[in-house]
């Protein structure tokens, strides 16, 4: 347990006194190097105590190096290097292709473990939840809860984690951060000037870096600092933020934890390119393959979207993202395709280049909630090109994903490879939590 715990079990202690009678007490539990853990727990005699890194085009040394291995941080290696880089830094690193199916494989079988101590479990990403305990004590004191989780992930899957108690979300989050891999740490409000007002405002977290450089020049350099800052200072820089700064600096979040395992706020899909792309031609076929892939999870939850966004970044990191919501909902690629299309139209320069091109749609509805609107003038196409496109996913869900391809797919193209590895692209959000489970 880390210095600055607050919580000390010692023997049979009545579990009330640990569960307050007002307030909630919240667990962050945030899987460590969740890629290169999960590839080593699948091939243990290969990778474990190894460097390795998954790295977005392991045969390009452009490529981007996604996480690594706690053995390779320690050889200097980082998240965003390129393949290049690391190579140099440390020749003896091992380089693994992403492979998507298998974290999510693994991302929903730890939050079931996670899942058993509460139904109120938030997954904020495909390695990282918050659950809310405050109704738990059944399974023992928050300490207890949280080793049994951390032992359960680690010998049922041979997974490290580390997991933060605290009595928010935000703090819980902080927590989980302050010892990794594998730690456990508790953070109480009072535990605040102690342990976070020293740091820079930039490990607060909710604040980005330009955020952090904007208070360095009102001289605000500390959390403590901004805990102590003018609230009409901030809120006439920041906006109503000032106000949510000044109070997550005194360690004050309300925000609840909310159950999302049977809710779908998003889909989306992105994937990072093996080279820059600039010409119209490659960014269309590579919206075309997202389109295909995240229509396609779609309508494995009869859902139906109302929003389309994309999401470009460019090879200095910078991203950008632009959205269309439309008079009707849609569920086809083409549809989606075409929205995308001219979403890049209007808002992106042709010759500028691109790593990364991602599609996400939003406003989702059970698509036996939603009026469906058939084109007047092809409503009576629209049963044949449901049933077509019924029996493709149906051949696709047999025979692999190549099963069945449009011809603005057969191409060697960058986007060929989100097919050609059984990647196509990443999806770090978590609405494979409500499909249903493979056999």
């Amino acid at each position: 347990m880390n210095e600055g715990t607050v919580l000390d079990v010692t023997g049979n202690i009545d579990n009330d006194k640990y569960y307050p009678a007002r307030g909630r007490v919240v667990l962050h539990i945030d899987m460590n190097a969740f890629y290169c853990s999960v590839h080593e727990a699948e091939e243990p005699e290969k990778y474990r105590n190894r460097p390795t890194a998954v790295a977005g085009s392991v045969e390009l040394r452009k490529g981007i190096i996604v996480t690594c291995s706690y053995a390779a941080r320690k050889r200097g290696i980082s998240t965003g290097m390129t393949v290049a880089q690391g190579l140099k830094k440390c020749p003896e690193l091992i380089l693994i292709k992403p492979d998507f199916h298998l974290y999510r494989k693994y991302s929903r079988a730890f939050m079931d473990i996670a899942y058993e101590y509460t139904p109120l479990l938030q997954a904020v990403s495909i390695d990282e939840c918050y659950l809310d305990i405050t109704g738990s004590k059944q399974f023992g004191t928050p300490l207890d809860i949280a080793h049994e989780i951390q032992a359960r992930v680690a010998d049922e899957l041979g997974l490290p984690c580390s997991i933060g108690i605290a009595p928010n979300k935000l703090l819980a989050k902080m927590a989980s951060d302050m010892k990794k891999p594998r730690g456990i740490t508790v953070l109480r409000i009072r535990d605040v000037p102690a342990l976070l007002w020293d740091k820079p405002c930039g490990e607060l977290f909710g604040i980005g870096r330009k955020t952090a450089e904007k208070l360095k020049r009102l001289r605000i350099y500390t959390i403590g600092q901004l805990a102590a800052a003018d609230e009409r200072l901030l809120n006439e820089k920041f906006g109503v933020a000032g106000s949510w700064m000044k109070r997550a600096a005194n360690g004050i979040d309300d925000s609840p934890v909310r159950e999302e395992r049977d809710k779908n706020k998003s889909i989306g899909h992105t994937t990072t390119l093996p080279r820059d792309v600039t010409q119209t031609e490659e960014v269309q076929r590579v919206l075309l393959n997202l389109a295909d892939q995240v229509t396609r999870r779609l309508r494995r939850q009869n859902l139906v979207a109302q929003t389309v966004q994309i999401t470009i970044r460019t090879p200095d990191m910078k991203t950008i993202t632009r959205s269309q919501s439309l008079d009707t909902v849609i569920e086809r690629a083409e549809d989606v395709y075409r929205e995308a299309c001219e979403l890049y139209r209007r808002h992106w320069n042709e010759g500028r280049p691109i790593r990364l091109l991602g599609i996400t749609l939003q406003n989702l509805v059970a698509k036996e909630e939603s009026a469906v609107q058939l084109d007047l003038f092809n409503y009576e196409q629209q049963p044949k090109k449901e049933s077509l496109t019924k029996t493709m996913d149906l051949l696709r869900d047999k025979f692999g994903e190549n099963a069945v391809l449009t011809a603005g797919m057969l191409t060697d193209d960058p986007s060929a490879l989100i097919r050609n590895h059984k990647i196509r692209g990443t999806s770090l959000q978590t609405d494979f939590l409500r499909e249903p489970k493979e056999p």
